[in-house]
């Protein structure tokens, strides 16, 4: 299992702690999920400038998000890629981030867990348009934090 993390702003400080502590969390969803070692993640960490232009640019939002997945489990695998499923990548704005955290009233490290683990179930399906498919992920969610012992 592979979980590669970028960091590609410099208005949060992000330490080899965090990545390491996120790429746990997303290896931690993806085993909840019955995936093995053949699959790939790719988490980057963003500002909120970079995370407004992929909201415009793909969902036509102007403004900024706190996560966005793009899948790449749809269509068929490319030459080469039957070796390895990779599943796409999660882009997380660590601004966004560190501002929900304090209005929720919890650690920086915890809102990042969330969205990372909010961003990778979306990799791997699941939604939250419809009140089943929210109550789903919801469950899903704080059933991996809790394993992770991250608590609010």
């Amino acid at each position: 299992m592979s979980v590669l993390v970028s960091n590609l702003q410099d208005e949060v400080t992000v330490d080899d702690d965090l990545a390491e502590f996120l790429s746990g969390v997303a290896e931690a969803v993806l085993k909840s999920e019955g995936y093995g070692e053949d699959a790939e993640v790719s988490l980057v960490l963003v500002d909120d400038t970079y995370i407004r232009s992929l909201n415009s640019e793909y969902r036509g939002i102007d403004s900024p998000t706190d996560v966005l997945s793009f899948a790449m489990l749809e269509g068929e695998a490319l030459p080469g890629q039957e070796e390895e499923l990779i599943l796409g990548d999660v882009v997380v704005s660590v601004q966004t981030a560190r501002r929900q955290a304090d209005e929720y009233g919890h650690s920086f490290r915890r809102e990042t867990a969330y969205l990372t683990a909010h961003g990778v179930l979306h990799l791997l399906g699941y939604d939250h348009q419809e009140e089943e498919g929210r109550e789903m992920m919801r469950l899903k969610e704080e059933e991996i934090l809790a394993s992770l012992n991250i608590s609010r």
